[in-house]
């Protein structure tokens, strides 16, 4: 038989008496990602912020504010309050973690659902308000996978924004230099670069003693008998800094921009520009310490102490071509190089030709295009340059328009902000749809469903703003290389009246051979100039 016992509530003195529970230890952790004046201000309105908002809690103790300023929310490294608020929180002196929002405290997903993770091991609590999450609900973990995800989809749109907008001042020839490691040069107050007077005569005294003969050994071991320092005031001297100082142009006052570049935003880590970029020289952007005549002289200096000696880093003469077509012949058929080789024939000397590398070791059968003789390639190449030499402006400038055509064929701003505007949309959607799966509204299976669709619309979006940035880099890279040919045309005295293997060189990135007598010589901006002749014997004409 049941029996039911009451427990009499206690009087309220009795409750009173009783030890008081302990308050939760709250902090705050901001960031900003730039040190720009108006980041900087929303940086210092946050730490005010959470100050009074954790403070005006009876329930919360207020240990601190962690801030970092100026840093990427991309990755965890380099953020040095982040850093110390996690072994703080690992020294249970942390029980829970307020922030502004999810893209605040790491736009990273990996990095954000380990350390969310590794913090609930601990008993440490994040509560991001934006999204009004507590990590330590039961629901959070697929909220905040999700919602992570979307930040860090928002940092790749940033980056990508960041990205054009540089491009964007390089092309204008807007230029920013650090002067920190630049030995020679301040910055004013409008960043513009001012010679300093004493670190410049250090710079002079490299370039003229290289002139004079000396090796970079013998510069580096005079400056350090001389007790002179480096830029960053070491007493010692890489070689790689000398030699870095005699190759870099702005001493003699210009300026190539985008030498490097950002290849993944999450990393950060930067790439030299080894071509995969267009590149920007702004001549006579300030003043120079070393005359172009010197500076140029420096650089032959180098090249030819290279090719003599072999032994600079890097250094690929014993790669150099033999010959003019070396490397620059394909076929057309099958896609091999073809290689020089010497025919014994019936004239006085020997003829020499250019062949296939399939037809010359599988036979006719694997490929039918024999051969095609250097005099005619040379011939040929002659043709080619007087014509484009002649019809220089006209030829370029429709090319030009062809590409611009093709890149940006039906594409216009309206289109890029339509995309924008999309993106953001469907972002909206998703974190409704969250919000209503979490609060039962929405089945699972729908759930599933619905997102798979906006997912996949996103991710369509995405593909479309990364391939406006490719279009707009390969446009401004042809227009680069175009405007490089335009010069090198221009400099030159007269159409040709022989073979001149520098001028093949600079112009040509490779000849497709079609057969003997149809050739297609591809120039390093992308113009192809397609060339059908008739070959008679002795004399080499063009239809």
């Amino acid at each position: 038989m049941k029996r039911i016992l009451t427990i009499s509530p206690k009087a309220q003195a009795e409750i009173k008496n009783a030890p008081q529970q302990a308050k939760l230890k709250v902090c705050a952790y901001c960031r900003v990602s730039s040190a720009s004046n108006e980041q900087m201000a929303s940086y210092e309105a946050q730490v005010e912020y959470y100050k009074k908002y954790i403070q005006q809690n009876p329930a919360w103790e207020f240990v601190g504010i962690y801030a970092d300023s100026g840093v990427s929310g991309t990755r965890t490294t380099g953020r040095t309050q982040f850093n110390r608020m996690i072994k703080d929180a690992e020294g249970d002196k942390i029980e829970l973690i307020v922030t502004k929002s999810i893209s605040r405290f790491a736009r990273n997903t990996l990095d954000c659902l380990e350390v969310v993770r590794f913090l609930k091991t601990l008993g440490v609590a994040v509560y991001f308000e934006r999204e009004n999450i507590n990590t330590l609900s039961a629901e959070s973990e697929l909220l905040l996978s999700v919602l992570s995800s979307i930040a860090q989809e928002e940092s790749r749109g940033i980056s990508d924004n960041l990205r054009w907008a540089y491009r964007k001042k390089f092309r204008q020839g807007k230029v920013t230099v650090a002067t920190s490691r630049l030995l020679g040069y301040d910055t004013d107050d409008k960043g513009q670069l001012m010679i300093n007077q004493r670190e410049a005569e250090v710079v002079k005294r490299i370039f003229c003693e290289y002139i004079a003969g000396k090796g970079i050994r013998t510069i580096v071991m005079g400056l350090e008998a001389d007790n002179i320092t480096t830029v960053t005031g070491l007493a010692r001297w890489p070689e790689s800094t000398i030699r870095n100082i005699l190759t870099n142009e702005k001493y003699c006052g210009d300026a190539v921009l985008q030498k490097t570049y950002v290849a993944d935003y999450l990393t950060h880590k930067k790439k030299k520009n080894r071509g995969e970029l267009p590149m920007y020289r702004v001549s006579g952007n300030h003043r120079p310490i070393i005359s172009k005549d010197d500076f140029d002289l420096v650089q032959r200096l180098m090249s030819q102490r290279a090719a003599e000696y072999g032994n600079l880093p890097g250094d690929r003469s014993k790669y150099a071509r033999h010959y003019a077509f070396s490397g620059k012949l394909v076929c057309g058929r099958c896609g091999a190089s073809f290689k020089r080789r010497t025919w014994n024939s019936k004239e006085p000397s020997k003829q020499i030709v250019w062949q296939c590398s399939t037809y010359i070791k599988k036979g006719k059968a694997a490929c039918s295009i024999k051969a095609v003789d250097d005099i005619t390639l040379k011939a040929v190449f002659m043709r080619v340059f007087n014509k484009l030499y002649i019809n220089k402006e006209s030829v370029l400038k429709q090319f030009m328009v062809n590409i611009e055509k093709t890149l940006c064929y039906g594409r216009n701003h309206e289109q890029v902000n339509n995309v924008e505007f999309e993106t953001d949309k469907i972002t909206g959607k998703i974190k409704e749809l969250i919000r209503k799966q979490i609060k039962g509204i929405v089945e699972p299976s729908e759930f599933q469903a619905e997102y798979g669709k906006l997912k996949a619309r996103l991710e369509v979006l995405r593909n479309q703003k990364s391939g406006f940035v490719q279009d707009e880099g390969r446009l401004e890279e042809v227009k680069a290389r175009t405007r490089k040919i335009a010069a090198f045309l221009e400099e030159q005295a007269s159409v040709l009246t022989e073979f001149d293997e520098d001028i093949f060189c600079a112009l040509v990135e490779r000849v497709k051979v079609l057969s003997p007598t149809h050739l297609v010589f591809e120039l390093k901006n992308g113009l192809a100039v397609e060339q059908k002749f008739i070959k008679r014997k002795g004399i080499h004409g063009l239809q």
